[in-house]
């Protein structure tokens, strides 16, 4: 098993890195729209689709980025990329997704709800996938690497939630969800984001960045989103019966799998530095 996910990790890296480094906006923002579609298919999965209906949702949010692409090339850093001009389109997808995870989520999570059935799932998904493909286009505009240190902050939280639970997690978080997170593994990844987020506050986008205390209060509620969204995912796996979002990656599980936190997180991103600027 481990030597399957070192060679899984390590065919995505020679794939995904060139294509963050190399590719204009444009053809990134098509390479996204791919991974909406296969994103798209999992989430069929949660909504226990059968094999043609799953393909069908996968083509439908193809669909919807390519159209976007088509339509709003500049908001997606084609020829007239503005941070205004990025908003103008952004805000219509970020403000539901950040009203879902701050607002809904909590006593979603609390009350265990499946998803509404098939209309109410359509929509549950585009409000998580679509506004974290779109982030993911829009934040590259500021660059390769600034995208990768918003994306680490997920990855520090969860090394940190990791080593803190082993050493120190008895008090379960949510224990009917995923048994194995711990109140010791939150705090953890509280603390590993805050050292994380000032070490390399460099890189990061300086919207997040309105003096010590607010960034630390964004940092901390980045953290607290991170640990929403794996829960959510968590949830719906669970609920579905299932335990990955897919085998499209051997040792991985799924797409929906390796970006379950950042989903929650990156849209949030998105709409505070677009807003800001």
């Amino acid at each position: 098993m481990l030597r399957t996910r070192v060679i899984t990790a390590l065919a995505l890296l020679a794939g995904l890195l060139p294509a963050l480094f190399l590719l204009p906006p444009l053809a990134w923002a098509w390479l996204i729209a791919v991974l909406a579609a296969l994103a798209g298919w999992e989430w069929g999965g949660f909504m226990r689709l059968g094999p043609p209906a799953r393909v069908a949702l996968g083509a439908a949010f193809f669909a919807v980025c390519g159209g976007a692409i088509l339509s709003f090339p500049s908001a997606l850093g084609g020829d007239g990329w503005s941070p205004a001009v990025g908003w103008a389109l952004g805000r219509w997808l970020y403000v539901p997704s950040a009203l879902f995870w701050l607002l809904v989520l909590p006593f979603w999570l609390r009350r265990r709800w499946p998803l509404p059935g098939v209309a109410g799932g359509l929509a549950v998904g585009a409000v998580v996938l679509l506004p974290t493909c779109l982030a993911l286009v829009q934040l590259r505009q500021l660059g390769p690497l600034a995208l990768l240190a918003v994306m680490a902050i997920v990855w520090a939280a969860d090394v940190a939630a990791y080593f803190a639970g082993r050493a120190f997690g008895k008090r379960k978080l949510a224990p009917n969800i995923s048994p194995g997170k711990t109140w010791a593994g939150a705090w953890g990844a509280v603390a590993g984001v805050l050292v994380y987020g000032f070490a390399a506050a460099g890189l990061l986008p300086q919207a997040l960045q309105r003096g010590a205390a607010g960034f630390a209060l964004i940092l901390v509620a980045l953290t607290a989103l991170s640990i929403v969204g794996d829960l959510f995912e968590s949830l719906l796996k669970r609920q579905a019966g299932i335990k990955d979002s897919s085998n499209l990656l051997p040792g991985h599980g799924g797409i929906l799998d390796r970006i379950d936190s950042q989903t929650s997180t990156l849209p949030f991103v998105a709409l505070l530095w677009l807003f800001v600027s």
